[in-house]
């Protein structure tokens, strides 16, 4: 069974958005836009998969520790977040050229229904970070018996 998406033409404007801001270095502001956005300085990229037992959430966080990264979930949203820190120009080190995108980031993920929120386990390897959701039957719905006097 497939998870229907909820579309969001926001976000396809605050994409338009950023891309106009990096072409033209515009700076952000501690990784917030003013007026009605609020979002990250990046975003890591993920791949989901399902198998019968367990969703897979691959992230992939180069150049970052264990240590920097946090995973919440409440209320059937999966957040993962965290921060890649710039190394900072020195006496005897200049640098020439900046490409790689630093700062701080938030990716959530809205829950299936079957997904049991208390197993979810994780592990940080080479710059990888798989969460792994494993997934529980769902609940029936229970039928109450209503008296009438």
């Amino acid at each position: 069974m497939s998870n229907i998406t909820r579309w969001n033409p926001m976000s396809e404007f605050e994409d338009l958005f950023d891309r106009y801001n990096r072409f033209f270095n515009l700076p952000r502001t501690n990784g917030e836009r003013e007026g009605m956005f609020s979002r990250s300085d990046w975003a890591p990229v993920v791949d989901i998969k399902e198998t019968e037992s367990a969703f897979t959430i691959e992230a992939e966080l180069p150049g970052m520790k264990r240590e920097d990264v946090k995973v919440t979930v409440n209320d059937g949203v999966l957040a993962i977040q965290g921060e890649r820190k710039q190394e900072e120009e020195t006496q005897d080190k200049k640098l020439h050229r900046i490409e790689r995108v630093y700062g701080s980031f938030t990716r959530r993920f809205t829950l299936p229904d079957n997904v049991d929120q208390s197993s979810i386990a994780a592990n940080f390897k080479d710059g990888i970070l798989t969460l792994t959701l494993n997934k529980v039957e769902p609940q029936e719905p229970k039928a109450i018996e209503v008296e009438v006097n």
